[in-house]
C-alpha cells in the first residue's frame, strides 16, 4: 500500500516536471514486484512459523512486530506481556524462532544503503563517460572481492561467487586483458 501511495503521489506531481518524474514513476510501476519481491521472503517464512506452531498467523506477525520496538520502552514490555498471555507456553519459543527467521532475512534498507554507499563515489563520473560506463561498473562491482564482510563466508568473494557459488577468474581477466602477471619489483 505504502509503495502505491508512493507511486500515486508522483504521479500527481508528475505535472510540475514531466521529464524527470514521469520515467520514475514508469520505472517504480512496471518494478514493483520485483523491489516488492524481499517482503515475500519474510511473509512466507512468518506463515511456516505459523502453520508449524499451530499458531494464527496475525499472532505471529504480532511477535515479528514487537522485534521492532527498543526492548527499553514501554510499549515492548506492554505488547510482549499481551502476547505472552495469548500464547501462554509457546510464547518463548515463537518469539525464539521469529527472532532467528528476522535475523537470517536481509532487511532492504541494509542492502539498499550497501549498495548507495558502494556507488556514491562513482555517480559524480558517470555525467563525464556516459552510459556505457555505467555497465563497465556493474560488472566490476558483480566480480570485484569483498575485503570484509560481517559474514565470514563472503570475504575474499566476489557477489557473482556468493550469488552462483563457483569461482571465477579475476574481472580483469574476465574481460579479456589475458592472465594477471605477478607485479615486478
Amino acid at each position: 500500500m505504502l509503495f502505491d501511495f508512493i507511486v500515486e503521489e508522483l504521479a500527481g506531481r508528475e505535472p510540475e516536471d514531466p521529464q524527470r518524474i514521469r520515467p520514475l514513476r514508469v520505472a517504480l510501476q512496471h518494478q514493483r514486484d520485483n523491489l516488492l519481491a524481499f517482503a515475500g521472503v519474510l511473509d512466507t517464512k512468518l506463515i511456516v512459523i505459523a502453520q508449524a506452531h499451530a499458531i494464527a498467523e496475525p499472532v505471529v506477525r504480532e511477535a515479528c512486530l514487537l522485534h521492532r520496538l527498543p526492548s527499553t520502552s514501554a510499549a515492548y514490555w506492554q505488547r510482549w506481556n499481551q502476547l505472552r498471555a495469548k500464547l501462554g507456553d509457546k510464547f518463548h519459543r515463537l518469539f525464539d524462532v521469529v527472532s532467528q527467521v528476522m535475523t537470517q532475512t536481509p532487511r532492504s534498507s541494509s542492502l539498499v544503503e550497501n549498495l548507495n554507499s558502494r556507488l556514491r563515489t562513482y555517480f559524480t563520473l558517470r555525467r563525464h563517460l556516459g552510459n556505457s560506463y555505467l555497465g563497465l561498473l556493474q560488472f566490476y562491482l558483480n566480480h570485484h572481492c569483498f575485503i570484509r564482510s560481517r559474514c565470514a563466508e563472503r570475504q575474499g568473494k566476489s557477489p557473482r561467487e556468493v550469488m552462483t557459488g563457483q569461482r571465477h577468474p579475476h574481472w580483469l581477466t574476465l574481460l579479456g586483458l589475458g592472465p594477471l602477471q605477478p607485479q615486478r619489483a
